[in-house]
């Protein structure tokens, strides 16, 4: 990944990060979502933070009366977002508005833990996970959710959707298993069991539609052919504690990173017999959120 000594550093005092997500359409902008006193109470902070040359600024903030957990940038407008928050609703924020948020989404009975945006081109549509075992399909422009998928017999922590196949999403949830949903069908097309613990995030390769990657609170790291699931493709062993994101790289199909309760990030090479390529160890606190730019190849 390159030197991490240009690392710079933006202090949000009173609240915890809990998700980081590099803007599509502005090189060294991101989003974060933010929670005071670790989200068990308190209110939530939507930041846009944007690297200049004098360093990371802070470019606009938004309030919420719960904590955020997640965010994600809209598919189709460079200044809207969506975050989800502890009250199990969602917001969507417009950057160019300084009110907000222009919408809210209240289904969810529990914490809304995770919000996506769709990559693939041809449909707007966003899925959420929660607390409550559900994941729910959203159209922004639709006021209510399209679908409700069930399955998940815990905690739904995150959701992402495929960057190659349309309408296709994957699930990690504190029941143990890996699912992959299609929109198009209420029930679940695969279920894989797989860590012996809770899985607490999970993300598609981008250069092969049938690998996915799972992080998991047994501390490892496991990649998943959904061709074959008997046994994963491989096991990265290296954090401490609880693995709470990891990210494929947009431009090297075996790099990936994580983050980690041990409060380290680590880059992999999963392809390489010692994967373990650099852990950094800048933070002092759970590291909870982690993304990697679509623009500059190094920047995480």
């Amino acid at each position: 990944m390159g030197s991490t000594a240009g690392a710079g550093t933006l202090r949000l005092p009173g609240l915890h990060g809990y998700a980081a997500e590099f803007s599509p359409y502005c090189p060294g902008r991101v989003a974060c979502a933010a929670a005071q006193y670790y989200g068990m109470a308190g209110c939530g902070t939507l930041a846009v933070l944007e690297q200049s040359e004098a360093g990371i600024v802070l470019l606009r903030s938004f309030e919420w009366n719960d904590g955020l957990f997640d965010v994600t940038w809209s598919e189709n407008n460079e200044n809207v977002l969506i975050t989800c928050s502890g009250d199990g609703s969602l917001q969507i924020w417009d950057m160019a508005k300084t009110k907000g948020p222009l919408q809210v989404y209240k289904e969810h009975t529990l914490e809304a833990y995770s919000v996506d945006w769709s990559q693939t081109r041809g449909e707007q549509l966003v899925v959420s996970g929660s607390w409550d075992q559900t994941a729910k399909l959203w159209d922004p422009a639709v006021g209510k959710s399209l679908c409700t998928f069930k399955g998940h017999e815990g905690v739904i922590y995150s959701t992402i959707w495929s960057p190659h196949i349309p309408g296709c999403f994957a699930s990690a949830s504190g029941d143990q298993t890996l699912r992959i949903w299609d929109v198009k069908t209420p029930g679940v097309k695969l279920v894989i069991p797989a860590h012996q613990a809770e899985i607490l995030s999970c993300d598609w390769c981008k250069y092969d539609e049938n690998l996915l990657v799972t992080g998991a609170v047994d501390c490892s790291l496991k990649g998943w052919d959904l061709r074959n699931i008997r046994q994963p493709v491989f096991v990265l062993l290296g954090h401490t504690y609880a693995i709470r994101r990891v990210k494929f790289s947009p431009f090297h199909a075996t790099l990936l990173a994580s983050c980690s309760y041990d409060f380290t990030v680590r880059f992999w090479d999963f392809s390489k017999p010692n994967p373990l390529l650099e852990t950094v160890e800048h933070h002092t606190e759970f590291t909870c959120g982690l993304d990697l730019s679509l623009h500059n190849r190094g920047q995480v």
